[in-house]
C-alpha cells in the first residue's frame, strides 16, 4: 500500500512538471515586433515553446495553429523587443560607489588576468532589479583597475547565485591601454594636457608580460602552473576576446599592431572615441568597438559639441562593427539608461531600428552569444520583453512583461515600492 501511495505521488509530480512545461508554450499576437535585425513587424505573431522562439511572422499573412500553444495573448498596441544586453558594466560588483565595502570590481596590482568578475557577481544586488525593469536582461560584467584587470563574463540578470546567472563564463580579458597624453583638472575646470613621459616604458612592460604569456601558452604540458598565464591561454588559441580600453588614435593604432605582433586575433576596443577617424585600419584588422559614455561632453575643446552623440552614425557609415557599452559615471546604476543611449544615437543620424541593434544583436555578436540571443528569430531563446511604448524613448519605455529563456522576470524593485508607499502617504 505504501509503495502504491509513493507511486501515485511520483506520478502526480511528473504530471505537474509536464503541465508546467506545457504552460510555457505561449503565442503573442498583434504586437509591434522590433526584431533587433533592423526589421519591424507591425502585426506580429511570436510563438514560444519550452523557452525557445518557434515562430516570428506577420499575423495578417499567417494562420497559426492555436492548439500548439497553451496561452494566447493579444498584445495589440504593445511593442516587443529582444532583451537589451549591456556591455562592459560593473553591475553586480558595485552597490554604492561611495561606500568602499560595497565595491568589489578592482583588485590590487597591475597585472591580474586571473581575476574573474564572475565569482564576485552579487545576484542579490538591489541595483539589478532597477536595471531589469528598463529592459536590460543580460550584462557583460567587467572588472576594473590596473593594466590587466581580469576576465569578464556575460550574466543573466536573474538567478539565485552566480552559478545560476552565468550565461557565458570568462569570455574575454580586459586591459587598460596606457594614455599617450595626460590631462589634468576635471570636467568643470579642465587643466593642461601634456605627453605621458612613461608611455613607452609602460608599453614595454605590457609587451614583456604578454610575450611571456604567449610562450607559456605554447607549452602544452607545464610543470608549474601559473594562474595568471593560464587565464590568458584563450587569447592565443582564439577562444577569448582581448578588450583593450582605449580612446584615441595613437593608443588604438598601437594596440592593433601590438595584437598583430603577438598573434592575438580577437581584438575589441572599448571606448573608441576616435574610432571614426581610422575606419580602414579597423576594418582591415577586423576590430570591433564598444562605445562608452555616449552622454558626455566632447573630449577636446575644438570638437563639435554634439560629436559624442554622432559617433555611432559615423561608425555605421564607415562600416565598423560596434555596439554601445557602459553608461558612464555610477555605471552600475546607470546601466538602466542603455536604451536611452541608443535613443540618442537614433536621433543623431542612425534611425531607431539601427540604434536598437547597438544594444541587442550587435552586442551579442561581439560577445559571441548571437546564436542564442540578441534578436527575435526562430530557434533563439525567448529572452525578450513587452513595452507599452517605444522602449528607446524615456516617454514610452514602460516594461510590463519580460522573460529570460522563457522564464518570467520579476519587474518589481525597491524604487517602485517606495513610490507606491509614499504616493499613499501624501494622498496622491
Amino acid at each position: 500500500m505504501k509503495k502504491f501511495f509513493v507511486f501515485v505521488l511520483l506520478l502526480s509530480a511528473i504530471q505537474a512538471d509536464a503541465q508546467m512545461i506545457r504552460k510555457r508554450s505561449m503565442l503573442f499576437m498583434n504586437g509591434t515586433a522590433h526584431l533587433g535585425t533592423g526589421e519591424v513587424i507591425d502585426n506580429s505573431l511570436i510563438g514560444v515553446i519550452d523557452g525557445k522562439i518557434v515562430t516570428v511572422s506577420n499575423a495578417l499573412l499567417t494562420t497559426p495553429n492555436l492548439k500548439n500553444f497553451d496561452t494566447v495573448i493579444n498584445i495589440q498596441g504593445k511593442h516587443v523587443y529582444p532583451g537589451f544586453i549591456a556591455a562592459d558594466v560593473s553591475l553586480g560588483l558595485v552597490e554604492v560607489e561611495a561606500v568602499r565595502a560595497t565595491v568589489d570590481n578592482n583588485e590590487t596590482g597591475l597585472f591580474n588576468p586571473n581575476v574573474r568578475a564572475l565569482i564576485a557577481y552579487n545576484t542579490d544586488s538591489k541595483v539589478i532589479p532597477t536595471v531589469r525593469c528598463n529592459g536590460v536582461l543580460l550584462a557583460q560584467v567587467t572588472p576594473r583597475g590596473g593594466i590587466v584587470s581580469g576576465t569578464s563574463s556575460v550574466m543573466k540578470l536573474q538567478g539565485w547565485n552566480w552559478e545560476d546567472a552565468a550565461y557565458k563564463k570568462d569570455e574575454g580579458l580586459h586591459m587598460n591601454w596606457p594614455q599617450n597624453f595626460q590631462s589634468f583638472g576635471w570636467w568643470a575646470e579642465p587643466g593642461e594636457t601634456k605627453a605621458n613621459d612613461k608611455y613607452t616604458e609602460r608599453l614595454n612592460e605590457i609587451r614583456k608580460f604578454f610575450k611571456e604569456a604567449k610562450a607559456y601558452a605554447e607549452e602544452l604540458n607545464v610543470a608549474n602552473k601559473d594562474v595568471r598565464f593560464e587565464a590568458m591561454r584563450g587569447l592565443y588559441d582564439g577562444s577569448k576576446n582581448l578588450y583593450v580600453h582605449a580612446n584615441y588614435v595613437k593608443e588604438m593604432t598601437d594596440a592593433i599592431f601590438f595584437c598583430k605582433e603577438l598573434g592575438i586575433t580577437r581584438l575589441v576596443i572599448v571606448g573608441g572615441y576616435d574610432a571614426w577617424m581610422i575606419p580602414d585600419l579597423l576594418r582591415e584588422n577586423k576590430v570591433s568597438i564598444i562605445l562608452q559614455r555616449l552622454h558626455e561632453l566632447p573630449a577636446r575643446n575644438d570638437d563639435a559639441i554634439d560629436l559624442p552623440f554622432r559617433i555611432p552614425a559615423l561608425l555605421s557609415k564607415a562600416g565598423i562593427n560596434y555596439c554601445l557599452g557602459g553608461a558612464g559615471d555610477q555605471e552600475a546604476a546607470q546601466t538602466r539608461n542603455m536604451a536611452f543611449l541608443a535613443g540618442t544615437a537614433a536621433s543623431y543620424g542612425l534611425g531607431k531600428e539601427e540604434a536598437l541593434k547597438l544594444i541587442t544583436l550587435n552586442t551579442a555578436k561581439i560577445l559571441g552569444i548571437d546564436k542564442t540571443v540578441g534578436s527575435l528569430e526562430p530557434g533563439k531563446e525567448a529572452t525578450f520583453f513587452i513595452s507599452e511604448g517605444d522602449a528607446l524613448d524615456v516617454r514610452g519605455n514602460l516594461i510590463i512583461h519580460a522573460w529570460i529563456a522563457g522564464e518570467p522576470v520579476d519587474l518589481n524593485n525597491h524604487q517602485k515600492e517606495n513610490y507606491e508607499k509614499y504616493k499613499k502617504k501624501y494622498g496622491m
